[in-house]
C-alpha cells in the first residue's frame, strides 16, 4: 500500500500545482494540496485519521454547494467541459470544480477505507 500512496501523494500533489492558473488557485491548491500531504503521511505511516475526516467532510460540504450547477449541466445534455481550457460560461467552471471534488473526496475515502483502524 505504500507505493499506492505515495504515487497518490504525487498524483494530488500534481493536480495542486495546475492550478495555479486557476480563477480560484489558492482553494484548490490546498485542497488538492491537502489530500497530497494525507497520502503521504499515509505511506509514512504517521496519518491522522481525524484530519482526514475533516478533510472529507469539507470537501464534501463544498460539493454539495456545487451539485444544483452540476445538475442543471445534467440537463443541459452534458455539453462538453474539456473542449476549450478557457471556461466560457459559468457551468463550465462550476461542473469541473463539483467534479475536482468528487475526486478528492474519493481520495479521502479510499485513504480512509485502506487505513482502517491502523492510523491514528
Amino acid at each position: 500500500m505504500k507505493i499506492a500512496f505515495w504515487t497518490l501523494a504525487v498524483v494530488f500533489a500534481l493536480f495542486a500545482i495546475v492550478q495555479y492558473n486557476d480563477p480560484d488557485p489558492i482553494l484548490w491548491i490546498l485542497l488538492y494540496g491537502g489530500v497530497a500531504v494525507h497520502f503521504g503521511m499515509a505511506a509514512t505511516g504517521k496519518m491522522y485519521r481525524p484530519a482526514v475526516w475533516v478533510w472529507l467532510a469539507a470537501t464534501v460540504v463544498w460539493a454539495i454547494t456545487l451539485f444544483p450547477d452540476f445538475m442543471n449541466w445534467i440537463r443541459m445534455g452534458e455539453p462538453s467541459i474539456v473542449e476549450s481550457m478557457k471556461a466560457e460560461e459559468p457551468w463550465i467552471e462550476l461542473t469541473r470544480e463539483f467534479l475536482g471534488l468528487v475526486v478528492a473526496a474519493l481520495g479521502c475515502g479510499f485513504l480512509l477505507w485502506k487505513t482502517g483502524k491502523s492510523a491514528t
